[in-house]
């Protein structure tokens, strides 16, 4: 963390004669290049925080990405160094392998299986003299300038946080690829009450607040009422995130809370409260054989709208009125407003507009991948799923660009003009799987909705499930995490430690 140190030296000497330190200006003028960068920045007469423009002919172009999802990890695992100065930025250090997410939050696996450190996908960030990672946040984009506007990430509301301050960063190729935001519809209490599954310390806020309300409600003085609400568990959102999670959360129940809290076994609850059909996209046979499993395992499927959410219970369209100790919110993702505040045309549903080539077409050196993006409808194709694979093949596809680009003496800013970008951005949907509990899972290999293919469910699903999985984990370290967390569950349980 060089670079931290670095800025925060030149953030505490260039302001302090300045009438308010903690709120910094910075100038739009970029008076260095990025080999003089680290030297300039420590220097209160350069009046700049950040990395200037580079130099053609004397450096490296500087490829900027905006997030560690699915779509920005797989392009700064795949861009060529030789070529590219790589700079992300970003308010977590590592990629969160989302499929597995939900097992975290009952002990199945241990958080940092499914947490990837960025400096391991990409090592030039951690070692190259003009890569870098910074914590940080982008909190707004001048295309004319490139240049990307950045606040530090610097611990929240921790006593001891340092005050967040301001960098610029300049850039001759910037991706977006922020992600999205869970959908709330805007419906009252959802961000005050419930949690999401979406990052690792949501699973971790799950699985303390879990466990606390099973120890709270074995303790002598609870009313049968607040026991009862306490150990109510309802998820809102019958998705694969929503259908997984509950599986997790049925299968810890029956092997091992009957077993350690005997005591509360016939206390505690899960309802899934979906308004149409759980697992909408998959083929109707997986959606009754899933609603089946989870009906098994005790899972109450409710059909119904959230309407508000209250501190101790949830207010159903119809007036019914769900008490619940832990409530879980997984309804899909939408544009977050820091995408809908860019000066960037946007496609149907507020994400950013690309064209064919993952382009933001209006400007230059620009593009969005990821579930931040969207095809404008100029290009006549639908705005693909949130989904991590298409994610992870836009990324792939980009950085096999942004290398043939470099390697035609484009990489600079404003001039790839005439570098021929080969064929456009075509997605092929390879299937959908989700587990459901109980050894069980689903495998639909048709690649849309509409079309005929082969979908199965059961133990050998369940496998295959496992098995691709496990192979799609990044690294081989996080591959023997998560190979070794299975079999320390299966021989010995859930770890149940409230840390």
């Amino acid at each position: 963390m060089a670079w931290l140190r670095t800025l925060s030296r030149f953030s505490r000497s260039s302001l302090s004669s300045l009438p308010n330190p903690t709120k910094p200006s910075f100038p739009l003028s970029f008076p260095f290049s990025s080999a003089s960068a680290a030297a300039a920045s420590s220097s209160p007469a350069s009046g700049f925080a950040g990395l200037g423009p580079t130099s053609p002919g004397r450096e490296k172009p500087r490829v900027v990405v905006l997030g560690t999802g699915w779509a920005g990890s797989r392009l700064m695992k795949g861009i060529d160094t030789r070529l590219y100065d790589v700079v992300c930025v970003s308010p977590r250090n590592h990629m969160v392998f989302t499929p597995l997410l939900a097992s975290t939050c009952v002990g199945t696996l241990e958080f940092r299986s499914v947490a990837e450190p960025i400096g391991r996908i990409q090592p030039a960030i951690s070692s190259a003299p003009g890569s870098y990672f910074f914590l940080a946040k982008c909190i707004g984009v001048d295309p004319e300038a490139h240049t990307v506007h950045c606040e530090t990430i610097t611990g929240g509301g921790a006593k001891d946080a340092l005050e967040p301050w301001k960098f610029k960063v300049s850039y001759d190729k910037l991706v977006v690829a922020c992600g999205a935001e869970a959908s709330t519809f805007g419906i009252n209490g959802v961000r005050e009450h419930a949690t999401f599954l979406r990052e690792v310390h949501h699973a971790q806020e799950i699985r303390r607040k879990l466990l606390l309300n099973l120890m709270l409600s074995d303790v002598p003085g609870i009313s049968q009422e607040e026991k009862s609400r306490l150990l109510h568990c309802v998820v809102v959102g019958g998705g694969p995130t929503g259908v997984e999670f509950s599986g997790e959360l049925s299968d810890f129940i029956v092997r091992d809370v009957h077993e350690r809290y005997s005591h509360i076994k016939d206390h505690i609850r899960v309802t899934l409260i979906e308004a149409n059909e759980i697992l909408s996209s998959f083929d109707v046979r997986l959606r009754q054989y899933a609603t089946n499993q989870l009906t098994k395992s005790g899972v109450r499927l409710v059909r119904g709208v959230v309407k508000d959410v209250q501190p101790e219970k949830i207010i159903l369209n119809n007036g019914e009125e769900v008490p619940y100790g832990l409530l879980v919110w997984s309804t899909g993702v939408g544009p977050s407003p820091f995408i809908g505040s860019l000066p960037f045309p946007k496609s149907p549903g507020g994400r950013i507009g690309v064209d064919e080539w993952l382009r933001i077409p209006s400007v230059q050196d620009v593009f969005a991948i990821g579930d931040c993006s969207g095809f404008l409808e100029s290009t006549g194709q639908a705005t693909l799923p949130a989904l991590a694979q298409v994610a992870e093949r836009q990324g792939k596809y980009l950085v096999d660009l942004l290398n043939r680009i470099g390697k035609a003496s484009g990489g600079h800013a404003n001039s790839a003009a005439n570098v021929e970008l080969g064929d456009p951005f075509v997605y092929k949907h390879l299937g959908s799987m989700a587990t459901v509990g109980r050894y069980k899972a689903l495998v639909d290999l048709r690649q849309s909705k509409e079309a005929k293919g082969i979908s199965f469910a059961g133990f050998v699903s369940w496998f295959i499930w496992r098995s691709a999985y496990l192979t799609r984990v990044i690294s081989w370290r996080n591959r023997f995490y998560v190979a070794i967390n299975w079999l320390t569950t299966l021989v010995f349980g859930r770890d149940i430690s409230r840390i």
